[in-house]
């Protein structure tokens, strides 16, 4: 058995790393753009309404005026600290939350009535794997992300997790752990000195999330060996990181994101149809 020279080894680590970062590419079209004060972290959708997340602030609009209609805002002494997204399931709404940039990292899914936006459950995983940045239902199971960053906050001469310690979780239907995955090196290197902001699967059956600040989507799919995500494709889309959602009662594939403003009144949500017909991604196995 002849064995690659540790050259070799190197050069195909660099040709896969590069290959990785030419994943194909397709470009999402703005359909409408709200100006929505409290989309700072993240947006929910559902059948009538979309949900603007802010650390402390759930609030809930109505998709044809713009109007809010509902509104949860956690006291600034309270327990609630930082919101990052929403997911809208069964006529619940699940918010990931976590005490960023606390430490030590402790994280929650804050599980409010969509209709009313009361608060009506709560599950804590302590101090665990990070801090969870997003949560979605998808095939019996719950999906989410902790994670970590390499930003320095505070007295602490550390980085706040190191982001390569970043995991995807699969749980089941009591949030208990079921399986954990990385992203690729090249989509971690991309995320700067914060991490993975968001996330959510595609009606193609792909996952896709966002960095903290780039105006994209990654298409991600489960390896079929090992604990690395695969990066199969890029959408160009009109936000700036953070939380996101797709639209799954629009007629044709729609995600909900935001454009983070220098300031709150600035802050906006946009509305995007995404040609998952054209994406390379789903005409081929990509893996």
């Amino acid at each position: 058995m002849i064995r690659p020279s540790i050259a070799a080894l190197v050069a195909m680590g660099t040709a896969l790393a590069a290959a990785a970062q030419e994943a194909p590419r397709i470009t999402a079209e703005t359909q409408r753009i709200w100006d929505i004060a409290d989309a700072d972290q993240g947006v929910g959708v559902d059948a009538g309404h979309f949900y603007a997340v802010d650390n402390r602030v759930v609030s809930k609009i109505d998709k044809q005026t713009g109007q809010e209609v509902a509104r949860f805002e956690g006291d600034r002494d309270g327990p609630i600290i930082h919101f990052d997204s929403a997911a809208i399931v069964d006529g619940l709404l699940y918010a990931s939350h976590s005490n960023y940039p606390e430490w030590p990292m402790t994280s929650s899914v804050e599980i409010f009535d969509a209709e009313t936006l009361e608060h009506v459950g709560t599950h804590s995983f302590g101090i665990n794997y990070g801090s969870l940045t997003w949560i979605d239902r998808h095939d019996g199971f719950w999906w989410g992300t902790f994670a970590n960053y390499n930003r320095v906050f505070g007295r602490s001469p550390l980085a706040y997790g190191n982001k390569y310690n970043t995991m995807m979780v699969q749980f089941d239907d009591e949030f208990r752990f079921v399986q954990g995955w990385t992203f690729p090196e090249h989509l971690v290197d991309s995320f700067d000195n914060m991490s993975n902001s968001g996330g959510s699967w595609g009606p193609d059956g792909k996952l896709y999330i966002t960095g903290h600040d780039e105006p994209e989507l990654y298409a991600m799919e489960l390896p079929q060996m090992g604990s690395t995500l695969v990066h199969v494709g890029t959408v160009e889309i009109e936000n700036t990181g953070q939380g996101f959602a797709w639209d799954r009662t629009a007629d044709v594939p729609t995600v909900y994101a935001m454009i983070r403003g220098p300031s709150d009144p600035e802050n906006k949500v946009t509305v995007s149809t995404i040609p998952l017909d054209q994406a390379p991604w789903n005409a081929v196995d990509s893996q």
